[in-house]
């Protein structure tokens, strides 16, 4: 798979340049000859073989290993958030509209386009997240504290700091919430913060600790 992608890689930054060239016209100069184009592919595995036997190929592999690496070792850190002043509470309601009809395996219309559907209705959340700056050490402290209290399995999801290391030390699971998308859709500005199922909807609780 990897080298599938730095063939992509490789077949992205050479085709700028092929259609770069063919692209100009720059009009009849003088005799004109058939052109003989060697084709795209041979172009690219012409290249890799050279890439191969100047080690240039082995060490493109290992820097972007490196990266790869860095870059789940040492996530960059979300914005928007701080740690907990105020205390607060809000709710979230996971209500969805079809925006068309959902039907079963024999084509039975379960819902008509326009329903309101929440999945809680039918499905019981058991777990809590809870959402911490890894690069606090007290918030991580208090949450090693709510994981040993709390009456459900909790997940420890970061919003900074270094989850592989910290699932290391703790010999336990340990996330990062890629891109804010969670703490975007549960509206969190602070944390420590603790999203939990109450009755219909879930209850998002920003924590003084």
């Amino acid at each position: 798979m990897r080298h599938r992608l730095i063939t992509a890689t490789l077949l992205a930054a050479l085709l700028p340049m092929s259609s770069a060239v063919m692209a100009d016209d720059l009009g009849v100069v003088g005799p004109t000859h058939e052109i003989v184009e060697r084709d795209v592919l041979e172009l690219i595995t012409s290249k890799l073989k050279q890439m191969e036997q100047s080690g240039e190929l082995a060490k493109y592999q290992e820097d972007y290993k490196n990266k790869v690496i860095a870059s789940i070792e040492h996530p960059r850190p979300l914005t928007g958030f701080k740690a907990t002043e105020t205390a607060e509470t809000h709710y979230y309601d996971p209500s969805m509209v079809t925006q068309k009809d959902i039907v079963d395996a024999t084509g039975k219309v379960l819902y008509r386009r326009g329903t309101k559907v929440n999945p809680l209705d039918y499905i019981g959340w058991n777990t809590y997240l809870l959402f911490v700056d890894g690069r606090d050490e007290k918030q991580l402290a208090f949450s090693k504290k709510i994981v040993a209290t709390s009456d459900r399995p909790v997940k420890i999801v970061l919003v900074a700091g270094e989850p592989l290391a910290l699932m290391r030390k703790w010999k336990s699971s340990v996330y990062f919430d890629q891109g804010g998308k969670l703490i975007k859709r549960f509206a969190i500005a602070q944390v420590p913060a603790i999203v939990r199922q109450e009755g219909k909807r879930l209850r998002i609780d920003e924590l003084r600790y």
